[in-house]
């Protein structure tokens, strides 16, 4: 008989504090980015949902885990939900601070870049190829299909050093892992990616694009 059991992921307590945190960060991106498209309360919500959890739960299938464990454990939802309503009535306060949108998103993005990288390592050990695969992954779904839901061309295309601070994070985070246990490897790894992305937007750094 084979086994169909579902893949269990276990994080050691600051990944699944880092967990938490990611998804409330790009929960608040996702409310904003459907405030600022003038979508209603239901759609705040919905988009914060998708935005906070779309790239752990693609990750986890891929991984065989099913359900993913967004859905298992209600905290996730819980999460992006409150964001969603606390982002959309504290907004007109917020819309003068467009800069938290930029910082949640960095946030964000280290945050899940090293949970992605992280559920690999636990799965398949320290193989760099999976590590970035579910890094990368988990770090951009969940923007990508915010960007796309309210038809824009996703921002990891076209802004800054965006994918390339979080594959910079795993290789960060590889190589730390030789020397160092997971959880310290894994907040040095989130600190770099946030100041790479950081220190890209002040100075615009961008990648080379195809002359017209």
């Amino acid at each position: 008989m084979s086994d169909t059991s579902p893949v269990i992921i276990v994080y050691p307590l600051v990944i699944h504090l880092l967990d938490f945190f990611g998804t409330m960060a790009f929960a608040v991106t996702g409310s904003f980015k459907a405030i600022e498209q003038k979508l209603d309360f239901v759609g705040v919500i919905i988009l914060s949902i998708i935005t906070g959890l779309a790239g752990g739960i693609i990750r986890d299938i891929i991984f065989g885990r099913f359900p993913p464990n967004a859905l298992v454990d209600p905290v996730y939802l819980l999460i992006t939900i409150s964001t969603g309503i606390v982002v959309f009535f504290l907004y007109p306060r917020l819309k003068k601070h467009w800069n938290l949108f930029i910082k949640f998103d960095a946030i964000g993005l280290g945050d899940f870049t090293i949970i992605g990288a992280t559920a690999a390592y636990t799965l398949f050990g320290h193989n760099f190829l999976i590590m970035a695969f579910a890094g990368v992954l988990t770090a951009i779904g969940g923007g990508i299909l915010r960007d796309v839901f309210v038809n824009e061309i996703p921002i990891v295309f076209i802004k800054e050093l965006y994918v390339t601070a979080s594959f910079m994070g795993i290789v960060i985070f590889y190589l730390l892992l030789i020397f160092l246990n997971v959880d310290i490897a894994a907040i040095i790894a989130v600190v770099s990616v946030i100041s790479i992305r950081f220190l890209a937007i002040k100075y615009n750094w961008n990648l080379p694009r195809s002359k017209s």
